[in-house]
């Protein structure tokens, strides 16, 4: 019987795919789009990350999401740096979410306020996401753009506390493993990092009409 970390990647990997291969982040990737473009996206992320770090404190003593609470994961303070190299000193003044934004960040505040193992589906998707494919992004964003690297406009994507990203992954699936859930509970984890693909996609969906390639 597949382990419950091995249960999740293979039940969203067809929403991974669909969200890696979205028409804004190939275009993003592939050079076609602006550092506005960029910086837009930055600014979306930190909807999403200001409504997982805000709960973070309060669910670190939770039994099923505490143990996926890590500090060195946290992104916000790194994201905020980004955008002020981005958008200047001033960079709250312009900030805006889509509405697919606020739908996925109001998502995630529900699950972190009355369903703890549904936070840690949020979590999973994005931080492991981050810690795999968000390396790609920075390295290209360094290319494109001209950012130092690892420097800032792309902190967000630098965990400078995590030295051996693999074994923390491993660690990280570890705990997944280990969760303190029943069979049917965790369906419903597995449902929900499905809707949490299904969120972020959206997101790219807006971001690719707000930014569509000229042809």
């Amino acid at each position: 019987m597949d382990s419950f970390s091995t249960l999740i990647r293979t039940a969203s990997h067809q929403q991974h795919v669909e969200a890696e291969t979205s028409t804004f982040m190939s275009d993003l990737l592939g050079g076609g789009l602006g550092v506005d473009a960029y910086a837009r996206y930055t600014e979306q992320l930190w909807f999403v990350y200001e409504a997982l770090e805000a709960a973070a404190g309060r669910l670190a003593a939770d039994p099923v999401a505490g143990p996926f609470v890590r500090p060195e994961l946290l992104r916000l303070a790194s994201l905020e740096r980004d955008l002020a190299h981005l958008r200047g000193a001033d960079w709250r003044t312009g900030l805006t979410a889509l509405p697919a934004t606020e739908a996925y960040a109001a998502r995630v505040r529900e699950c972190a306020e009355e369903w703890p193992a549904g936070y840690v589906a949020h979590h999973y998707t994005r931080y492991l996401g981050d810690l795999s494919g968000g390396q790609i992004i920075r390295d290209k964003a360094e290319r494109t753009w001209g950012f130092a690297r690892k420097g800032d406009g792309v902190r967000f994507y630098v965990f400078e506390e995590i030295s051996n990203p693999a074994a923390f992954k491993r660690e990280y699936r570890d705990l997944l493993d280990g969760i303190r859930a029943d069979d049917l509970e965790k369906q419903r984890v597995v449902a929900e990092c499905k809707r949490a693909f299904a969120l972020n996609t959206a997101v790219f969906r807006a971001l690719g009409e707000e930014f569509p390639l000229s042809a």
